[in-house]
């Protein structure tokens, strides 16, 4: 096989690889194939890219195919966005894929979990802004600065059914409870399911308000607690909106609190923080410019797909272990 600086494919042995991921590697100059076998790999192939739940629906296959794969000196590897919960998923599983290392890079939106022999390498990889969808549509940060343009002071939109899906009864419970305190201090508030938003409708809402909440991921239930950053979180700022998140592990891995990031623990505190940022908008507004800016500068997907890029060849010269 040639050296690692020369081949620039990877194989994706499953479609459902996330799309704004796979976006952000081919502009590293990655040629992204379908690949099912060891026999689609040839001297231009630096990686083999699977779905996390490939290797717990099928661990056989995937260890068939890791093992070829070896032979060929290309590392397997996968993005896990659903650490640490692993919904439905039973534990033996969690267990032997720990066990066998079925894969040699091993990336996560979350290093809380205890399993950390899935892979030789594990790459804290977090969730980033898809800037394709979520960006200012036009309205530029200073119109943003004018209180008149808001018609709403917090809101939310995301999974919020709670008596559906065990996972969302705590954001369900939480909302509810802020809700009832907002509505008596007069604060106006809107929380809603996003199932059906289009982006231009999510973007509008984001920019129509004062404050944005993220409260809670699927990914948290069971865990002993919040970690991962979802999506959101970036995509906001990445609108021009202001974020005001509840308290999780990695926020400060990706942001400085205080200075590009607004973060709140409890519903108490989450009161009084949004007490704070409206009554002081025009700092509020400088802080949610100052996490705009950081988010394009550093938390796109086009700089995790070059994240990535730089794992799998630093794991084909060598260089392995956890990586921040």
């Amino acid at each position: 096989m040639s050296s690692a600086d020369s081949r620039n494919v990877i194989l994706l042995y499953n479609a459902g690889i996330h799309p704004a991921l796979c976006e952000g590697l081919r502009r590293q100059g990655v040629e992204l194939r379908e690949g099912h076998t060891p026999e689609d790999a040839d001297s231009r192939t630096l990686g083999c890219m699977v779905w996390f739940y490939d290797c717990l629906r099928h661990p056989a296959r995937v260890w068939r195919l890791h093992r070829r794969l070896k032979k060929l000196g290309i590392p397997l590897i996968a993005w896990n966005q659903d650490a640490p919960h692993y919904l439905n998923r039973a534990a033996w599983r969690l267990d032997l894929l720990d066990r066998v290392r079925l894969l040699d890079i091993y990336a996560t939106h979350t290093l809380v979990d205890t399993r950390r022999s899935f892979a030789d390498t594990v790459l804290y990889l977090a969730n980033a802004a898809d800037t394709s969808r979520y960006h200012t549509h036009g309205v530029g940060l200073p119109a943003l600065r004018d209180p008149a343009r808001y018609t709403c002071d917090v809101s939310f939109f995301g999974a919020l059914n709670g008596d559906r899906y065990k996972e969302m009864r705590a954001r369900q419970t939480f909302f509810r409870a802020l809700g009832a305190r907002l509505q008596e201090q007069g604060v106006s508030f809107l929380f809603r399911e996003a199932g059906g938003m289009s982006v231009e409708e999510q973007v509008k809402l984001i920019q129509s308000s004062r404050i944005n909440l993220n409260f809670g991921a699927s990914c948290d239930f069971g865990a002993p607690v919040a970690s991962g950053l979802p999506e959101r979180c970036y995509g906001i700022p990445a609108s021009g909106g202001f974020l005001l998140c509840d308290r999780r592990l990695h926020a400060s891995d990706d942001f400085s609190p205080g200075v590009n990031w607004a973060e709140f623990e409890g519903l108490e505190d989450c009161v009084a923080s949004i007490r704070h940022w409206l009554d002081n908008f025009e700092a509020a507004r400088e802080l949610a410019e100052k996490c705009h800016h950081h988010v394009h500068a550093a938390h796109t997907y086009e700089h995790r797909g070059k994240r990535l890029l730089d794992t799998v060849r630093a794991w084909h010269q060598g260089k392995r272990g956890l990586i921040r």
